[in-house]
């Protein structure tokens, strides 16, 4: 009876409490946690080199960084040294090689890792003495070698070259240089150029020039004693010689005098890159520091951001439109504002970014945009704490940026005093509507009539023209009629022409291609045979086992990924019986509905340009009629990719002239394949489609 009571009671008091709570208000916030941060312990080596030690005994591991802070570091025309250098650090020693270092560091279950500004490492505290006489080895002892050095160029050489199609890489490479100038850290450009400039010795001077202890810093965090790091640091960091990097000035970057369009013109492009930018002045110390970072966050920072719910989600212009703000206490920096949109809204994309900025500086936002922002920052804030990787971050922060020592202890309560004035009143300071710089890179011959229309705030943004490398130009010309008598008919007859003759190519019955090709070290072999039976088979192998298998046989085929079988749909039948065709322009003169839509250029050739369909485009040399390139236009997680495969270096067999290298590019991955054998009429079998 007595726990009956109790019970009855309790239950008695916990509703008459619940009746008394508000359930339609939201409840008020608390007091900000108290934020506990450890402070480190420090010592500095006679060498400057300065060391911070965080010990936390939770758990026996170790990390440590190095960090080099120095000055933006321009490069002129040896642009890419800082990436060569950074590519051959971390690689062993002068005393012990690359594969014996890679295989310690392996078997001690740690990571190391150097680059031309830093180092850092991570380990069981058992094995924290050996990993730093590692990490200290590979760093002040680099065993840079000409063997290396060249691997390493010719990777910088190939993706530069990958990315002279890549949209994305462009707009990127062109929007710093146009904010910055190309004479600036930020914006000048790494060239095929300024790379093969660059020799081994240059890399060794770019290291001892720049890896010098001056503005070092080291951090040691986790299940350490301070007396046995100060003992094993200055061990292994005293021989570091004591030296001061060369100073220099650049050009201090600033906004343009007016709104305006700069345009970049890409032929290939199936979606705009656009930029809206300016630049800023922001320090981590500066008072408003939060209020700009809380800004940001409401007109571009995410999902809930203005410019996502505008464009994405009201508009569908895009799949994901964001901002930036950016702090430097070396330099000026760009606040940008962007996004991929379809071709035909281009010019209406362009407005609405400046809509939404113009709107932040002079409408102040809702108390939920702000407290949603808050709440953003501090959970962010609060689960990073929970890295010991941040907590060395931190300690790096307050000595580098010239942070007060309570800088983090007290984020969370200057974060929540931030006010809706605040906040409009950092808009105004870090984001410009009237000097503002609008990036765009596309499709001119799609985009650019309404563009030059563009109208904001009652006045008209012009536009300038600019190439891939950010110099002016000027505005392409798409009004050039196509030569008399030039039909797709006759450009598809002449490629027939050029490479054996119709005659010759109804011939073939069947043939088969091997071509190899080689992507981060590893060796890719590619199996295609085709028959006019629509028969397909295109096998792609590492190492000699298959990693993606595609096969037609008639009306039925299937595809295997990654170990897994699945039967190709109706609509991929139809896809991959296209794919089949040996020489597919004997079908396209077949079918007649093949339209030209004109002359663009291809590498540094000019080509016809074919419409095959709605999202496949096939271009021909206009001298030799040789097709160059097909590009294909494919829709992956709501974002449209193109995919181009080029062809190059065609070489006669049986009396018709194949193409004997392909180079297949999707967004940024790109691939060079080489044939190394071509059958034709031979070595196919109607097993090889089962």
């Amino acid at each position: 009876m007595k726990k009956y009571l109790v019970f009855s009671l309790f239950s008695l008091f916990a509703t008459l409490s619940f009746a008394q709570i508000d359930r339609t208000q939201p409840p008020k916030p608390g007091p900000a946690p108290q934020i506990n941060l450890e402070e480190p312990t420090r010592f500095e080596l006679k060498n400057g080199l300065k060391v911070m030690v965080v010990e936390n005994h939770k758990l026996p591991r170790v990390s440590m960084q190095l960090i080099i802070d120095n000055p933006p570091i321009l490069q002129g025309s040896k642009a890419g040294v800082s990436d060569l250098t950074s590519s051959l650090l971390g690689k062993g020693s002068e005393t012990i090689s690359k594969d014996d270092f890679y295989e310690e560091v392996d078997f001690l279950g740690a990571s190391v890792n150097v680059s031309d500004q830093s180092a850092s490492a991570s380990c069981l505290s058992k094995y924290f003495p050996r990993i730093l006489e590692l990490m200290a080895d590979a760093a002040l002892n680099p065993n840079f070698t000409q063997e290396e050095f060249d691997k390493e160029k010719e990777r910088i050489l190939t993706n530069i070259k990958s990315e002279e199609k890549d949209v994305s890489a462009i707009a990127s490479r062109v929007q710093l240089a146009l904010a910055y100038g190309t004479s600036h850290p930020y914006g000048e450009i790494t060239s095929e150029q300024t790379v093969n400039s660059v020799t081994l010795a240059d890399v060794e001077k770019h290291y001892r020039d720049y890896f010098v202890p001056a503005n070092a810093y080291l951090v040691v965090l986790g299940d350490v004693e301070f007396e046995n790091v100060k003992t094993l640091v200055t061990q292994y960091f005293t021989p570091w010689s004591k030296a001061v990097p060369p100073s220099y000035s650049y050009a201090k970057p600033k906004d343009v005098q007016y709104n305006q369009i700069n345009f970049v013109d890409m032929p290939n492009a199936v979606q705009s890159e656009v930029a809206v930018q300016n630049i800023t002045e922001l320090k981590m110390k500066d008072p408003d520091y939060l209020n700009a970072l809380l800004a940001n966050r409401i007109l571009g920072g995410g999902s809930q951001a203005r410019l996502f719910q505008n464009l994405r989600e009201d508009k569908g212009y895009t799949y994901h439109a964001y901002s930036g703000i950016r702090d430097n206490k070396y330099s000026p920096m760009r606040f940008n504002a962007g996004a991929q949109v379809r071709n035909m809204v281009t010019d209406s994309a362009v407005v609405q970014i400046l809509n939404e900025i113009d709107r932040m500086t002079k409408e102040p936002v809702t108390e939920e945009e702000l407290s949603n922002a808050k709440a953003k920052y501090a959970g962010n804030f609060v689960m990073a704490l929970e890295s010991p990787e941040t907590i060395a971050e931190y300690a790096l922060n307050i000595e580098t940026e010239d942070l007060p020592k309570d800088f983090y202890k007290t984020y969370l309560e200057r974060l929540h005093a931030v006010s809706i004035t605040d906040v409009q009143n950092a808009s105004k300071k870090f984001f410009s509507t009237s000097n503002a710089r609008v990036v765009v890179t596309g499709k001119g011959s799609d985009v650019l009539e309404n563009l030059e229309k563009v109208t904001f705030n009652g006045k008209a943004v012009p536009v300038l023209f600019y190439d891939k490398s950010a110099n002016k130009a000027e505005k392409p010309d798409y009004s050039a009629p196509l030569p008399e008598g030039i039909t797709a008919k006759s450009i598809l007859e002449k490629y027939i022409d050029a490479i054996g003759g119709k005659g010759k190519l109804e011939g073939v019955n069947s043939y088969a291609m091997i071509a190899e090709a080689e992507t981060q070290g590893m060796k890719l072999e590619l199996e295609l045979k085709k028959t006019t039976k629509y028969q397909f088979l295109q096998d792609i192998k590492v190492m000699g086992n298959s990693v993606q298998k595609r096969v037609l046989d008639g009306d039925k085929g299937y595809a295997i990924a990654q170990g897994q079988r699945e039967d190709l749909s109706e609509d991929e039948i139809e896809k991959v019986k296209e794919e089949s065709a040996a020489f597919p322009e004997l079908n396209y003169l077949a079918a007649g509905n093949i339209t030209i839509e004109g002359i663009e250029p291809v590498g540094d050739r000019k080509a016809y340009k074919l419409k095959i369909t709605d999202k496949k485009s096939c271009f021909y040399d206009t001298e030799t009629g040789l097709k160059l390139q097909v590009v294909n236009v494919e829709e992956i997680q709501g974002q449209q990719m193109t995919n181009t495969l080029g062809f190059h270096d065609y070489q006669e067999v049986s009396g018709i002239k194949f193409p004997f290298k392909l180079v297949q590019t999707a967004g940024p991955q790109n691939l060079e394949f080489t044939v190394k054998e071509i059958k034709v009429n031979e070595g196919v079998e109607a097993t090889d489609f089962k």
